[in-house]
């Protein structure tokens, strides 16, 4: 099979050697590179470098060798911070230095925290005393059990020229096709990330989506990673190796997923790292079995701080057809097991933790309606692109990723078309602590009311559908902003440039509620004023099962309307009274000319700025009148004149 060339876009590979004194580290760099075994060799060489051609893979190698003299653990140090890969070394003719490793040595690299690749290697091999023959492995065995950053281990002899050269192809290898990442040692399994990984490749090659890969198929495969076909007793051979060993790794149709992964571990265990490693680059994937940077269209998505990125309707068609497909039994309910699955080809389920995880309204049997399902989806989009175009691509996605997303118009433009063009609208939701927000957050996810009071610590999402009349849906996103939080939010200039509307909370039977809740509006207000990125506000006075405190009307109407905007909307979340706030919120958001609060400071900027351009335009007025009277004086002086 034809070997990648220069795997990781690597342009070489620095391996630094290290050991105790005398163990043969220099005849090791020097017997490597010359071919002969050296018999003057000076206290330390200077770096080594090997051509590129002296490997498969031609990748340069360039090698360190170190002192182990006290006075120059600094420079040592400072090379295995730069080290790609480490060789370890001990005499063989040396038993207290083989003790080193595991009481010096491995623990110096941890704590100078060098993690890489490390390959111990027993030197002077024809030294070591015929009287103590033991195994490699039998020595090796418990130190590798207790350090899993050694990759291999391996014994030589400078003077007999006995495994030279595969010292430095090892290391190199451990750089270029690394068994970390891949395979899990303790377990003897294929790691989780490259299972995944597998099965997206797997289910790209299955072009008849048959769930096996026929011969027709595993050829294609096969010159599309190696450039070479196979030939068909080779297929056969490969298929009978499976088969032997696993029944359900080959059925009539052909090699089946688990046949698959099964061949991949075979070749991890049999030491051919670079041959699942070429599978990988060449469907895209880098050292962390992710897919390369240059996969993923970023700039897709540049836009402007007041501009958000939404799916487009190729993007939400294809999710429509995934959600089909995974739902089996048609019942609009995706459990959380099949949601699994739907990431299985992912490195992992981007909504297992924060913001994604609990965001959507579950159903009552635990899953996802199709509707949930893209609201998370809208959710993913709007707060990390990247993520969720990458997430599009790891599923299946067969488009340009490109036309997977859209950036929407500037807020500062829709605000002069005085309507947005958006799907998906950011709400803040502010509020002094015990208002509400989290009931008012909860029933917008379908959870039913608690009496139970637990404060909110951080920041937390909710995403739903939101039916306008005339059946049009929009998707409304609620981002709860903890009472504490609102200081550090507000540090930020551009901290309101993601929100379409904002909605205060308060609690209507609490009287320093409403106080607190006016601070907050006003705070919000002012930045907005002062950095140009002002936003829609509601007020929304929740606990209306509770009675008012006293004046609560009158304060509220006044400051209302002193501001601007529409009075306190009246919402109980016990009641599930919810007085349509939702398309409320949507309704505002659409316009984001309206609604936007004014503070007395910023009344007096804009008088201020009215009486400027005023004074401005009756300048401009003034000075256009005198120059009209200058040249009509001249045309009447020239007239003058000429009468004389």
């Amino acid at each position: 099979m034809a070997k990648s060339s220069n795997p990781e876009g690597k342009t070489g590979v620095r391996i630094v050697v290290v050991g105790d004194r005398g163990t043969g580290k220099s005849s090791l760099i020097v017997t490597a590179a010359a071919e002969t075994f050296p018999t003057n060799v000076p206290r330390l060489l200077p770096p080594t470098r090997l051509p590129e051609d002296f490997y498969p893979d031609r990748v340069p190698i360039t090698i360190i060798d170190t002192s182990s003299n006290p006075e120059d653990r600094g420079k040592l140090a400072e090379e295995l911070k730069r080290a790609d890969a480490v060789v370890l070394t001990y005499g063989c003719d040396q038993p207290e230095t083989l003790n080193r490793l595991s009481t010096f040595w491995l623990p110096e690299l941890r704590q100078l925290e060098v993690k890489v690749p490390v390959i111990v290697v027993g030197c002077k091999l024809d030294l070591r005393d015929d009287q103590q023959q033991v195994s490699l492995e039998q020595v090796m065995s418990p130190i590798m059990q207790q350090f899993r950053e050694i990759e291999t281990c391996i014994e030589c002899s400078a003077y007999k020229h006995i495994q030279i050269p595969e010292v430095f192809y090892y290391a190199q290898k451990a750089v270029l096709h690394p068994t970390g990442p891949l395979f899990d040692q303790e377990t003897q399994t294929l790691k989780p990330r490259c299972v995944r990984a597998l099965k997206r490749i797997f289910i790209l090659c299955d072009h008849d989506r048959d769930g096996a890969l026929s011969d027709a198929e595993l050829n294609n495969f096969q010159v599309k990673c190696f450039n070479a076909p196979l030939q068909p007793s080779e297929i056969v051979g490969v298929k009978r190796v499976v088969q032997d060993k696993l029944i359900e790794g080959v059925n009539e149709r052909g090699l089946t997923l688990t046949g698959f992964l099964f061949l991949h571990a075979l070749f991890i265990e049999k030491g051919r790292l670079e041959t699942t490693w070429t599978v990988l680059r060449k469907f895209g994937y880098n050292n962390d079995i992710k897919l390369s940077d240059d996969l993923i269209p970023y700039s897709s998505f540049k836009r402007a701080p007041d501009q958000s990125v939404e799916l487009t309707n190729e993007a939400i068609e294809f999710l429509k057809g995934v959600y089909e497909l995974f739902d089996s039994d048609l019942d609009n309910n995706l459990r959380p097991i099949e949601v699994e699955d739907v990431f299985s080809t992912a490195p992992e389920n981007p909504w297992n933790d924060a913001p994604y995880k609990d965001a959507a309204e579950r159903t009552a049997l635990g899953g996802l309606s199709l509707d949930a399902f893209l609201s998370e989806w809208a959710l993913m989009t709007l707060l990390d692109p990247a993520c969720s175009l990458e997430n599009l691509i790891y599923i299946g996605y067969p488009g340009d990723p490109s036309s997977a997303i859209r950036v929407a118009r500037r807020r500062r433009l829709d605000r002069k078309k005085k309507q947005s063009e958006r799907t998906v609208f950011q709400c803040f939701v502010f509020g002094p602590a015990n208002a509400g927000k989290s009931a008012l957050i909860n029933s917008f996810r379908g959870r039913p009311y608690s009496d139970s009071y637990s404060p909110t610590a951080d920041e937390q999402y909710a995403v739903n559908v939101v039916e306008l009349p005339g059946g049009i849906k929009k998707t409304l996103v609620l981002r709860e902003i903890p009472e504490d939080g609102v200081a550090k939010l507000l540090s930020s200039k551009e901290s309101l440039v993601a929100c379409d509307i904002a909605v205060f909370v308060y609690d209507s039977s609490d009287e320093s509620s409403w106080k607190r809740t006016t601070e907050l509006l006003m705070d919000v207000a002012g930045h907005g004023e002062d950095t140009g990125y002002e936003v829609p506000c509601l007020i929304v006075a929740a606990k209306d099962d509770l009675d008012s405190f006293p004046m609560a009307i009158q304060n509220s109407t006044r400051v209302s309307q002193d501001m601007g905007i529409e009075a306190p909307i009246p919402i109980s979340s016990k009641l599930s009274d919810f007085n349509n706030i939702f398309r409320r919120i949507v309704n505002a958001a659409e316009h984001p000319h309206l609604s936007i609060p004014e503070t007395e400071s910023g009344r007096s900027r804009k008088q201020y700025h009215r009486l400027i351009n005023r004074s401005l335009m009756f300048v401009s007025v003034g000075a256009a009148v005198a120059v009209v009277g200058f040249a009509a004086y001249r045309v009447y002086a020239a007239r003058k004149n000429a009468s004389s």
